[in-house]
Order: structure tokens, then C-alpha cells, then sequence
């Protein structure tokens, strides 16, 4: 269930110069601090047979933009700055593959919610970064349960901006799954449909069809989400997007998370209940190689969804 960085790297990427680890730091003041002010991204860069490869990495920085626009934080670097940044920041440390943070900032040093006028910083770190929910999640699948707490309701949190504090009811979900010895909890809207997990999309397959909550559902816009709809599709699979109740998670067929820390994950039961066999099923499996294939380079990226690292990049 590790889910902790494995080590440090050396240099961080702030408003355009590097600057040491030690050194990447802001004030306590700061209103991030205070009133979670920031947006963020994650993205993984893959080691690929013609190089280091960062997976959807313009999808990642536009998805930061849309955030900083929410949030009425001036963001000052186009898209084509921002994906040369994260390439930039691989090389800096060195790494062949790795897990990149872009995250931007309120900062500062005046207290009171309204922040508009607080300075704006924004940091890309890198480290290296293993099986988000477990050395064996990925082949052997994941325990998970269903969630006390639910997601916010649409007009209560911008669910498509990847937000600090949007994150907080998560820490609550993911804390309640840990202590109960679950890897992850499963969170339900605030009418009662499935969500999402803490921090992935959840895809849920019976009969032949795969299931994903709507973004009407408070989920995330996910970019592995919308990858895995775009291979399932390919593949010939049906997908559904809509209202998921749920006792579809306790009769599914199979089920699995998606994220960029969590890749593509089977969920081998649900509130002890198993899915399917208990092993991850014919379908997931299938998706899950198309996905991983692609990122690590060893199937075909028809799509154009990987840019190469060191080369410079140039977003159409």
C-alpha cells in the first residue's frame, strides 16, 4: 500500500530557473497555507525504448491551465513553456523515468480567504514514484471499500479543476479505507451514485458493458480516464458514462481504478465482496496492456499522446 515518494532529486523547476530541493520553499504565511489556494497536476514520464517519454503531457498542463482560470490565478506561461518545463525538469535531474508535480501556488503573506491579489508561484517537481496503492496492485488487484464520505455536490467544488482543497475529503475517504485495512475507499456522490476513489477514476464492467460515473458526478475529468475510453472504444468495448448505483459495484463482472499514480488498477473486491473471480478480469486486463504498452513504449502511440524527452517540443 506504499503510496510515499522513494526518494528525493535535486532541482525544482520555479517560475523558470532551477533552484536546489532544500531551496523550493515558501513562506508559512503564504495563503495556500492557509486556504489550500493551489492547483496541480501529476504526471508520469516513462522510460521507453527511444527514450524518456512524458505520457499526455500538453492534455496534463491545458487540464492546469483550465484550473488557474477557475481559480482566478494568473498563470503566465503558455502551453508550449509548460510541457518544455516538465521536459526540462526530467533532464535537470537526470531521470529516465519519473513522477512530475506542476503545481501553482498562492502565496504571500496577507491573511483572509479573498486572495485575488496574493502572488502566484508555480513549481514542477520530479521524483521517482512506484505502484501508487502497492508493489502488486497492478497485477494481482486491490481490497477496497465503499466510502462514508462522498464527494461534494457540483456547485459546491469545481469537480474539473484539480484543486488542493478539493482534495481534503479525500484524505478523510483514503484515511477511513486505510484504518478499516483497505487499500482504497470508493466515495459516492451526494445523491448516492458512485463516484470515483480518492484519487482515481473508477470504471466498472457487467455483461460485456464498462461503466464510468459522469463528470456530472463531482468526479474528476480524468486524462487516464479518457485515455482508457479511447483504447476500450478501440478495442470494440462498449462505455457508458452515466448514473452508476451502488450495488453494481457488489454484482460487477470486474472493476478498476485509472489515474496517473494508480495507472490502471483491477479491484478484486468491493466491501469484502468479491468481484468477479477475484482476479482481475479479461477485459481490464486487456485495457490495461493497451495503456501501460503505449506509455512504456512497447506498443505503437497512435494516438500521439507521448512527447519525448530531451527533445524540444512544439504543442500544434
Amino acid at each position: 500500500m506504499a503510496e510515499v515518494t522513494s526518494g528525493r532529486t535535486t532541482r525544482i523547476w520555479r517560475d523558470g530557473q532551477f533552484v536546489a530541493w532544500d531551496d523550493a520553499t515558501i513562506h508559512v504565511m503564504s495563503h495556500a497555507v492557509h486556504y489550500a489556494s493551489s492547483v496541480f497536476e501529476g504526471i508520469r514520464c516513462y522510460e521507453t525504448p527511444a527514450g524518456s517519454a512524458i505520457f499526455r503531457a500538453a492534455d496534463h498542463m491545458r487540464r492546469l491551465q483550465d484550473s488557474c482560470r477557475i481559480y482566478r490565478m494568473p498563470l503566465r506561461y503558455d502551453l508550449d513553456t509548460l510541457v518544455q518545463a516538465a521536459a526540462d525538469t526530467v533532464n535537470a535531474n537526470d531521470l529516465r523515468h519519473c513522477y512530475l508535480r506542476p503545481i501553482v501556488v498562492r502565496t504571500g503573506e496577507q491573511m483572509g480567504v479573498y486572495g485575488v491579489d496574493a502572488p502566484v508561484e508555480m513549481f514542477i517537481i520530479a521524483w521517482n514514484w512506484g505502484s501508487y496503492l502497492g508493489s502488486d496492485a497492478l497485477e494481482h488487484g486491490v481490497d477496497v471499500c465503499v466510502s462514508s464520505w462522498r464527494r461534494a455536490a457540483p456547485d459546491t467544488f469545481p469537480g474539473l479543476a484539480k484543486a488542493s482543497g478539493n482534495y481534503l475529503s479525500s484524505q478523510l475517504s483514503k484515511m477511513e479505507a486505510r484504518v478499516n485495512r483497505y487499500s482504497e475507499g470508493i466515495m459516492l456522490d451526494n445523491f448516492g451514485h458512485v463516484a470515483e476513489g480518492s484519487g482515481e477514476n473508477l470504471f466498472v464492467v457487467k455483461d460485456g458493458v464498462i461503466f464510468t460515473a459522469s463528470l456530472g458526478a463531482s468526479i474528476l475529468k480524468g486524462i487516464t480516464r479518457d485515455s482508457v475510453m479511447v483504447i476500450a472504444r478501440g478495442l470494440g468495448y462498449e462505455v457508458r458514462e452515466e448514473s452508476i448505483p451502488r450495488e453494481l459495484l457488489y454484482i460487477a463482472d470486474e472493476a478498476f481504478f485509472s489515474g496517473t499514480a494508480a495507472e490502471l488498477t483491477p479491484i478484486r473486491s468491493v466491501d469484502r465482496i468479491q468481484v468477479g473471480d477475484g482476479k482481475p478480469g479479461a477485459m481490464t486486463r486487456a485495457i490495461q496492456t493497451q495503456y501501460l504498452g503505449i506509455c512504456k513504449g512497447e506498443i505503437e502511440d497512435r494516438f500521439g499522446w507521448l512527447t519525448m524527452v530531451p527533445e524540444s517540443v512544439t504543442i500544434a
